[in-house]
């Protein structure tokens, strides 16, 4: 049972739209981007929208990076990240030259090809596939319409933890779970009654 839920605050995230869903389900949460604050917690969210690099630097810069490797390499506290913040715990970020990032799970961030004509970004509800056995998706139906809004995006190589791939111009990981590592690349908070109950199993595992 979470008792301290944080969101990391990072200048990046979009945290209205966060706060509002968690606030639907009745979920205490704090918003934080103190290091001391993120190391301790019981649960985190890690939100974002913008630049891999960038964000990067100011986890790096600003001792967040840290505290989260803490919280969930060191005592095993389980976080989700959000769009860019999936990316973020990948192993490294082609964007703006390119950057390490936090390397919770296996991977590179690499800009969606846009083929066969399809604008970039990728805005808007699109299909995810995914796995049977994954806590994230437990209860749904396949396959489940949720809202992205993201140019790049983690290659779908044979890893475990892969549980949910979506198609545009090409497979890319659209969810992973992996122990205490959990990501989409869509938006729950903005994906309607499928991304509330998807909040939710995050929050009972």
């Amino acid at each position: 049972m979470v008792t301290k839920l944080v969101i990391v605050d990072y200048g990046m995230g979009n945290l209205h739209s966060v706060l509002g869903a968690l606030r639907y389900l009745e979920v205490e949460s704090e918003l934080s981007g103190d290091p001391k604050t993120v190391a301790q917690a019981d649960a985190l969210l890690l939100p974002g929208v913008g630049s891999f690099y960038q964000a990067m630097e100011t986890l790096e810069t600003s001792g967040q990076a840290d505290a989260l490797r803490e919280a969930v390499l060191g005592r095993g506290r389980k976080i989700l990240g959000i769009c860019l913040g999936q990316q973020l715990m990948a192993e490294h970020g082609d964007e703006d030259g390119g950057h390490a990032g936090l390397g919770f799970l296996p991977g590179s961030v690499t800009r969606l090809s846009g083929s066969g004509g399809l604008k970039v970004p990728h805005v808007g509800f699109n299909t995810v596939r995914f796995e049977p056995q994954s806590r994230l998706f437990a209860g749904f139906s396949t396959p489940v319409d949720c809202y992205f809004v993201h140019s790049y995006r983690l290659e779908p190589e044979d890893r475990p933890g892969l549980v949910g791939l979506c198609d545009y111009g090409g497979n890319f990981v659209a969810a992973y779970e992996h122990e205490n590592v959990f990501a989409t690349q869509f938006h729950p908070e903005k994906s309607q009654t499928n991304g509330l109950r998807l909040l939710s199993n995050f929050l009972a595992v």
